[in-house]
């Protein structure tokens, strides 16, 4: 059998909840006032006791009491003591022995059998009451005064409980008549007139108002079936009218982004310049694809790991970044709230970047898990891939060639500084053996040994730098990169040094330019020949560090030292390395260390076209 409606149920609730508290509230109302009941008659009974307590004092003390007969004072101690214990008042005492009222009536009787009573009995009629027998009253009376404000405290009590359950059932019923009369305000009166209102609309084909009504009763299922009705009859409505226009939005992404790509292509190919012109381009197509970020990963057989050239997302500056005047790729908290991370709910997409036998590269593309990634889309990323491809082919190629014709160069110079220079200083150099071996004597002798020996001195630097600029061309010319150049570098000088020079090297792949790579080499060359050379030094430590924007190179060894705690004044080799370092556009200087030996640092910002170009490169 079913059972009733909710609607029923709710209001049979609510009625049922009226009437139990209405029958709460009765018999308890009855059950308090059945226990105050014959209160009133034991407060006056109680009352006259205190009263006839002092007439019995006075009859004792007054002349012609008679000591027999109904008048007589043992007649009216025993009326007196029926008083005291009769029903009216023993059925206002609870039967609990130990309740306060209880306890008080019984010491009233106590005080009455054993003290008052005796005291009157014994008193001798007509004479004088003496000071004891009044205090032995007084007493008796003030016990009887306690019981008889017992007694009104105990109504009082049951009488202010009679008025608060009074109030608490009116409350109750205030409460619960409110509670019905919201219930059918939210319930039926708000229910009926959203109903209506979706019918008016559906009349008018607006098909986006719903009831969203909750619960179980028949309004609540009449609005779920009124919601249905409408949801079936908008996506019949408008289900080719979305296809449609969701067609032509991805036409018009489509078009927009091709139109970009060509546009970045552009800028690529002209400017070689993947920092510059990717990141912006990169940007415009996470706003319209709603992706992001974007990452570009680059290959490099020197390195084991990836390096990162682009992101298009970042809230700290990139460690390759070397432009820091540029924010193309910082962003602020309020743009991307949390950037992805592996176990982020995002997705991300890994494009290969290419060419024919050769992997250049990977293109890391985020995208919302919830929203997914379009065909459209993954076309358009796959186009971009290849572009990126095409670009970063041509910067290497470029690249490529402009080390082979700086090798070629140093190669012609090497053998041009071989066949000329070198012969030339050999010749000066004998022709300095040759100017000793005679014999001039004479005032003019110390000025000519002076001479020759200033001329020996200025002969073997020169031949000492040319030995190194040969070395350095040799050197380079067979290695790929500044970091082998240095590391055959290190173990030269470590064979010199009898002991290992440490390296600590960590500059990015191709941030320097085959012209820097050359002046930074020759600079810690020189550095290594003096530590070796002159300073007597047993530990040397070489650094080339990328701080970004700046490259830092430093040579600290433990030899003896600076003559003079500075530079020395007239050194060909320290003249040398400022010089290359002013074409660095940076600065080099040498100086003692406080705990012993020299260090010589020097400092540059890349200047050369490259992946990531800085603005020093345009001035």
């Amino acid at each position: 059998m079913k059972s009733r409606s909710p609607l029923v149920n709710r209001i049979a609730i609510v009625v049922g909840a009226v009437v139990l508290t209405a029958l709460v509230s009765m018999a308890t109302t009855l059950a308090v006032s059945k226990s105050i009941e014959g209160n009133a008659t034991a407060i006056n009974l109680a009352g006259a006791l205190r009263m006839g307590a002092f007439q019995l004092l006075a009859t004792s003390a007054g002349p012609g009491t008679p000591e027999s007969g109904p008048n007589s004072i043992r007649q009216l101690l025993d009326r007196y003591e029926a008083q005291l214990t009769e029903t009216g008042i023993t059925t206002a005492i609870p039967e609990t022995r130990d309740h306060p009222l209880a306890s008080q009536y019984q010491v009233v009787l106590a005080s009455w059998k054993t003290i008052l009573r005796p005291a009157l009995q014994d008193h001798v009629p007509g004479t004088p009451v003496s000071e004891v027998m009044l205090i032995t009253t007084q007493n008796y009376v003030n016990n009887v005064d306690r019981l008889v404000n017992m007694l009104e405290q105990r109504t009082e009590a049951r009488i202010d409980l009679l008025h608060l359950i009074q109030i608490i059932s009116l409350t109750f019923s205030i409460l619960i008549i409110v509670a019905l009369f919201l219930d059918l305000k939210n319930r039926v009166l708000r229910p009926l007139r959203k109903l209506v209102d979706i019918a008016v609309a559906v009349g008018e084909q607006d098909f986006t108002q719903k009831a969203n009504l909750k619960g179980t009763d028949e309004l609540a299922r009449l609005g779920v079936a009124f919601d249905q009705m409408t949801s079936e009859l908008a996506l019949t409505y408008y289900e080719l009218e979305e296809k449609a226009r969701i067609k032509t939005e991805e036409l018009e992404t489509s078009h927009t982004a091709l139109q970009l790509l060509h546009s970045a292509s552009r800028d690529l190919f002209a400017n070689h310049d993947l920092c510059n012109g990717a990141i912006p381009m990169l940007q415009e197509l996470e706003q319209l694809l709603g992706i992001g970020p974007i990452r570009l990963y680059l290959h490099d057989k020197e390195s084991a790991e990836p390096v990162q050239a682009i992101t298009t997302a970042t809230q700290e500056r990139p460690f390759y970044c070397r432009d820091h005047h540029c924010n193309a790729c910082l962003v602020t908290p309020e743009v991307y709230d949390e950037l992805p991370v592996e176990d982020n709910d995002g997705r991300r997409l890994l494009l290969p970047i290419r060419t024919p036998g050769q992997l250049l590269g990977t293109l890391e593309v985020w995208y919302p898990a919830e929203q997914g990634l379009s065909k459209t889309a993954r076309r358009l990323l796959e186009t971009l891939s290849d572009q990126l491809a095409t670009a970063i082919f041509l910067e290497r190629q470029i690249t490529e060639e402009q080390q082979q014709t700086l090798a070629e160069e140093r190669t012609v110079i090497a053998r041009e500084l071989h066949d000329s220079l070198a012969q030339s200083l050999s010749y000066l150099k004998m022709q300095v053996a040759r100017l000793r071996r005679l014999n001039i004597e004479g005032e003019q002798q110390q000025i000519h040994d002076a001479i020759l020996d200033e001329l020996s001195t200025g002969l073997n630097s020169a031949y000492r730098q040319l030995r190194e600029l040969l070395a350095t061309f040799r050197l380079k010319l067979d290695t790929p990169d500044l970091a082998t150049a240095l590391r055959k570098t290190i173990e030269e000088f470590s064979e010199r040094l009898g002991k290992p020079v440490e390296l600590h090297y960590n500059l990015p792949p191709q941030t320097l330019s085959p012209n820097e790579e050359i002046h930074t080499l020759q600079i810690v060359r020189e550095s290594l020949a003096n530590a070796v050379k002159h300073a007597d030094a047993t530990d040397i430590t070489v650094d080339v560090l990328f701080e970004s924007p700046q490259v830092r190179v430093s040579i600290r060894d433990n030899g003896k030292g600076l003559p003079g705690g500075g530079q020395p004044v007239n050194h060909y080799g320290l003249i040398i390395m400022q010089d290359r370092a002013r074409t660095l556009g940076g600065q080099v200087n040498v100086q003692n260390r406080d705990e012993g030996g020299v260090e010589v640092t020097l400092l540059f910002i890349p200047k050369s076209r490259n992946l990531i170009p800085t603005e020093a490169s345009n001035a």
